[in-house]
């Protein structure tokens, strides 16, 4: 793609996340998220591949989708409260159909079937944008707005953790696994937001480091199934060593980063008298670390030649700049003893 393009579709990228972060209007947080998705569709459809082609449609359709039902609740918001503001959202009916909205926007249960198929027919580097920085701006929205339907986030966050870990079970593509490990983090964060948005923010930001230093690994290693992560120790010995770890902490084990949104969480949870909701959240953790130890055991502990069939691929020294990885990566395992710091930054 032409680099003056790119850049101006990048430009519209932030853009677009910017106006709805900073719009208190649902007219102008609605043009926001539609200058988002415009701004990525060419980025997702430049490989003119069938695949990427069908993804990009889907995501179109979907988005599409919930941003007609988003503006169309803002609307019968402001025929029956006379307010437009992100804020003030009284009555239950537009407020809810709003949440379900968003809900579809970033890939939440049961609302989630889109993000798979779409994931998978993407690049790694398009599927990293999609998977970290098109969550800011619904999550934005999603903070700012009044919850006066608990039982409704319950059960999205609730349903979205467990089809997050039973979805990727079954998986042997790394893109589709990554999904539905994100389907299962941005539970965690939909079961807290009302009770905490900062622990939400706090745990959006963890999840963008892990899932950013898990993209970029397999980026490295040119890997986009289980088979072709056993031969990722003949490529980068160093960072083969470190992946273990990063995906740990994307399952929450301590003493890795991700263990600390997890475990505030949980407490928070407990704390506003809600321990089923917490051991339930607690039980489908355990589905997505499988997975992850899967991708583990695959990458360290299986060598060629092994019973997975899978043929070596050719390959050049890498030109990408080692620098962001190394941070994501660094971050998304050794946070946690700083965690007393994160938490009084966070205001937690």
């Amino acid at each position: 793609m032409n680099p003056y393009i790119m850049a101006l579709l990048l430009l519209g990228l932030v853009m677009g996340t910017t106006i709805t972060v900073s719009s208190s209007h649902w007219l102008l947080a609605w043009m926001g998220l539609e200058i988002n998705t415009l701004a990525i569709i060419p980025l997702m459809a430049q490989n003119h591949h069938p695949r990427a082609i069908e993804a990009t449609t889907k995501y179109f359709l979907t988005q599409a989708t919930a941003a007609a039902t988003l503006l169309f609740a803002s609307i019968t918001n402001a025929w029956l409260v006379g307010q437009w503001d992100i804020t003030q959202m009284t009555h239950p009916i537009p407020t809810t159909m709003i949440i379900i909205a968003l809900a579809m926007k970033v890939g939440l249960a049961p609302l989630h079937t889109w993000l798979p198929e779409v994931l998978q027919g993407l690049t790694l580097t398009t599927g990293l944008i999609l998977s970290t920085w098109q969550k800011l701006a619904p999550f934005a929205l999603l903070i700012q707005i009044p919850h006066p339907n608990q039982e409704l986030l319950i059960l999205l966050g609730l349903t979205s953790t467990l089809v997050g870990g039973w979805g990727g079970l079954n998986q042997t593509q790394l893109r589709k696994i990554l999904a539905y490990s994100s389907i299962a983090h941005l539970g965690w964060m939909i079961l807290i937001i009302q009770f905490a948005p900062s622990l939400t923010l706090l745990a959006l930001i963890m999840y963008l480091i892990m899932t950013t230093a898990t993209f970029l690994t397999l980026k490295n290693n040119k890997a986009t199934n289980i088979n072709t992560l056993s031969t990722s120790w003949a490529k980068a010995p160093l960072l083969t060593t470190a992946t273990p770890l990063l995906l740990l902490s994307l399952g929450g084990l301590p003493p890795m980063t991700g263990f600390l949104p997890k475990w505030l969480i949980l407490q928070e949870l407990t704390k506003q008298q809600l321990p089923t909701t917490a051991v339930l959240a607690a039980l489908t953790a355990l589905l997505s670390l499988y997975f992850y130890l899967r991708l583990c055991y695959a990458m360290t502990l299986t060598m060629p030649p092994n019973n997975l069939s899978n043929t070596s691929l050719w390959r050049l020294p890498s030109l990408h700049s080692p620098l962001l990885l190394a941070l994501t990566t660094t971050s998304a395992i050794l946070l946690l003893p700083i965690s007393p710091a994160i938490t009084a930054l966070m205001n937690l």
